[in-house]
């Protein structure tokens, strides 16, 4: 894929004209990051890095991602209330990693009590890259689908006035024309809207659930605001606060400060290290409640690394969706290549493949928030060291997508512009509703593209690695 922006990127003065223009205008739409120096505080804000340019991003492929959003959506919400498919996918991971086997905990203690919550809601974000081909053709493979806290619907939101801008001021209002309109936030906040009005009661609100540290609140006052006209309140709060000032009543609903809470909306409680025990303690209270909880502790874990490498085997799709052969063939054509690293022989070919070839393969920890994967000789070393042990079963061996590389110019706070070789990941979001066992909402609700220098293999915009971007469609 050819950039056509080419010729526009070696003109180094019109580069650094163009680039101020672009950051006034993405100030003034709000597209806007907390300093890390100041990262609970709004009294100075930065703007969120983008490129300079949309990227091309091939039509066919954009029409693939958003017509499989809604096949995922199922096949996400199908996972998640089949305990037995769960419990034998992850058997072998709880044993060797402590944060799954933690949440798994929580979901067996859900069940023993048996699940309050009638109505559930999911927020997610399936993200892909475009494998390039001998043929030329790129096809679109999944990285990963985000079932917790996914992010930057927000300022995605805000984005496309930027680049229309940019176009713009180039006098390629054509072009400018071809940006897509984007509006995440709102479908985001349907989708809470909509848990919220099935809970049943108008004094309920919404407790989303923040860290201490947030630099990203800008994306989620988007949702919020949305939120707002709807006349939907929220409340942000901590787990620290949940487990001083939340609690249950003997129907197990959710009251924090006095308030009954409708829907809890975690944009925090994905990683290790965002978890005290004081946290986990929390993470339960909120989960006996009968609160929508987005996600519910089994929809976190139908977003883990080896539940999407289980998926990827024979007739795995077909038992959770059955009489669905189209949704299947949907899904399966995004699948790359995925390989479990249990004990015994299929794991050992997995590592014999990847040690002979590692230039063609990742290794995967069940983490999510980016800058947690291995590659290359970091891959070969860690491989060397989990052979013989019980612990690469808490990893999954994944094909590496190879993108065609394209160059753009990134725009970072404190940084020169800069033109660089970049690849992209095109995330879609997706929402869906359930009460009881009908499914009252299913759609996707818009895009996110971010891009990065090919020279760094992992992370996404929060990590400081990628950039956000619009899809230029070709």
């Amino acid at each position: 894929m050819a950039t056509n922006w080419g010729s526009l990127l070696q003109d180094e003065q019109q580069l650094e004209e163009l680039a101020r223009q672009a950051v006034d205008r993405a100030l003034a739409e709000g597209v806007l990051l907390r300093t890390s120096q100041e990262p609970t505080s709004s009294e100075v804000v930065s703007y969120a890095p983008f490129t300079l340019f949309p990227s091309l991003v091939p039509s066919a492929l954009l029409e693939q991602a958003y017509a499989v959003q809604m096949d995922f959506n199922l096949l996400v919400d199908a996972v998640s209330q089949n305990a037995a498919f769960l419990e034998q996918t992850l058997s072998s991971t709880i044993k060797q990693d402590d944060f799954t086997a933690r949440l798994f905990d929580i979901h067996k203690q859900v069940l023993k009590e048996g699940i309050a919550q009638t109505v559930f809601l999911g927020l997610n974000r399936s993200d892909y890259m475009f494998q390039r081909s001998t043929n030329g053709s790129p096809a679109l493979k999944q990285i990963e689908i985000n079932t917790i806290s996914a992010s930057f619907g927000g300022l995605a939101s805000r984005t496309p006035a930027v680049h229309r801008h940019v176009l713009s001021v180039l006098s390629k209002t054509k072009e400018a024309g071809k940006i897509l309109s984007n509006n995440p936030s709102k479908g985001l906040a349907l989708g809470i809207a909509k848990a919220w009005e099935l809970y049943g009661s108008n004094n309920a609100v919404v407790l989303l659930i923040a860290q201490e540290k947030e630099r990203n609140i800008f994306d989620q006052r988007a949702i919020e605001n949305e939120l707002l006209a709807r006349n939907i309140h929220v409340i942000r709060r901590t787990f620290e606060d949940i487990s001083e000032k939340g609690s249950l009543d003997q129907d197990r609903r959710l009251f924090v400060d006095g308030q009954e809470i409708a829907v809890v909306y975690f944009r925090d409680g994905y990683m290790p290290r965002q978890y005290s025990l004081q946290n986990w303690e929390a993470r339960l209270l909120l989960e006996r409640s009968c609160a929508a909880k987005c996600p519910d502790i089994a929809t976190q874990l139908a977003g883990t690394k080896k539940v999407q490498q289980e998926l990827s085997r024979p007739g795995m799709l077909e038992m959770l969706l059955p009489g669905q052969p189209e949704a299947v063939a949907r899904l399966r054509a995004t699948f790359a290549g995925l390989y479990s690293l249990d004990m015994g022989e299929e794991g050992d070919q997995a590592i014999a493949k990847a040690l002979a070839a590692p230039s063609r393969f990742v290794l995967k920890p069940q983490r999510e928030g980016g800058g947690n994967n291995l590659y290359g000789e970091e891959m070969v070393q860690a491989l060397k060291q989990l052979k013989d042990s019980e612990e690469r079963a808490s990893y999954i061996l994944m094909e590496k997508i190879e993108p065609e590389p394209f160059e753009n110019c990134l725009l970072r706070p404190g940084s020169p512009a800069q033109v660089v070789q970049c690849i992209s990941e095109l995330g879609i979001f997706g929402v869906y509703v359930r009460q009881e066992k009908t499914l009252v909402v299913n759609k996707h609700v818009g895009h996110l593209l971010r891009t990065k220098a090919i020279e760094h293999a992992d992370g996404g915009v929060a990590a400081g690695v990628a950039v956000l971007d619009n899809p230029y469609p070709v």
